[in-house]
């Protein structure tokens, strides 16, 4: 089953500068092969369910390896059966109707 996922890992007990985790965690998630899409409170990952979660726990591994004794995570999950969808798909919808929109609002 195809998922996108909204991540958002919080390594706890390292300090404020946490960039190099996510950094690692965002190596995973490519060297996984899935697609990403960082933002500024997180990352969107599309692909199998399988290979995203296993992902998930590897950013875990990954981020404990780099001597962290917490982490805190919180994951949104979305399937969708009735057609198939990307993270670009799920942006776009939005932007076309923004488009549509008078400056100003609706």
């Amino acid at each position: 089953m195809k998922v996108i996922v909204d991540l958002c890992v919080v390594p706890i007990g390292v300090g404020v500068n946490l960039a190099p985790y996510i950094a690692a965690c965002e190596r995973v998630l490519l060297d996984a092969g899935l697609k990403l899409q960082l933002h500024p409170n997180g990352t969107a990952i599309e692909g199998e369910w399988a290979p995203v979660f296993r992902a998930i726990e590897a950013w875990h591994a990954a981020v404990h390896a780099m001597s962290c004794p917490r982490i805190f995570t919180t994951v949104k999950v979305n399937t969708c059966t009735d057609r198939d969808q990307t993270l670009e798909d799920k942006g776009a919808s939005v932007e076309a109707l923004l488009q549509q929109l008078p400056e100003g609002g609706p």
